[in-house]
């Protein structure tokens, strides 16, 4: 069994917060909500998935598209 130390745990939980935050900051932006409406197709699959997978998927699309 892995043992974290205490500070790698509260760290991980501050993380944690910060990300769920984020997540939600992400969430109710105008261009997450645009991608969302410009999916059509995936929109209704996209449903069935949790705020952190649509999440997760936006970011990566949007890096995949800067990177061209």
């Amino acid at each position: 069994m892995i043992r974290f130390p205490a500070s790698s745990t509260s760290q991980f939980s501050g993380n944690t917060k910060i990300w769920e935050s984020l997540k939600q900051a992400i969430a109710s932006s105008s261009g997450f909500q645009r991608w969302e409406i410009e999916h059509p197709l995936d929109n209704d699959r996209l449903q069935e998935f949790n705020l952190d997978y649509r999440v997760r998927r936006y970011l990566r699309e949007t890096l995949e598209t800067l990177a061209y």
